[in-house]
């Protein structure tokens, strides 16, 4: 299996990504402050089954050119920025969001399922 390698800080351009993801599923002034709470979130590491089983989102194949992108970047030693969560609600049956990172998350799945992926997690404001 291809070792995967992670930056430590998640790239400025993935939460301004999110919030626009976010504003979709929330009012501008929800989306606005789950940005803030994942800029200054810790890192916290969970596994590639987990966040997808969470998510409910499928599988996304490893032909996927965004797909298929990070697994050439990771076979040349590149390193994948950490993912932003929001963190669902199961007592409403609302899943987990992935507000940025979902092609990583399903590279990631595609070398070791197993694998522990940075990520920053928040709750819902």
């Amino acid at each position: 299996m291809s070792k995967q390698r992670w930056q430590d800080e998640p790239e400025e351009h993935d939460f301004p990504a999110a919030g626009e993801y976010l504003s979709l599923l929330f009012s501008e002034a929800a989306a606005a402050a789950c940005v803030e709470a994942l800029a200054s979130a810790d890192t916290v590491y969970r596994k590639a089954k987990d966040i997808m089983r969470a998510s409910g989102l499928p599988l996304l194949p490893d032909d996927n050119p965004h797909v298929a992108k990070d697994l050439k970047a990771v076979a040349r030693g590149g390193l994948l920025s950490p993912v932003l969560l929001v963190r669902g609600r199961a007592m409403t049956g609302m899943s987990l969001i992935v507000a940025d990172g979902y092609h990583r998350i399903c590279a990631s799945y595609h070398l070791d399922e197993n694998a522990s992926i940075p990520c920053r997690l928040v709750d819902l404001p």
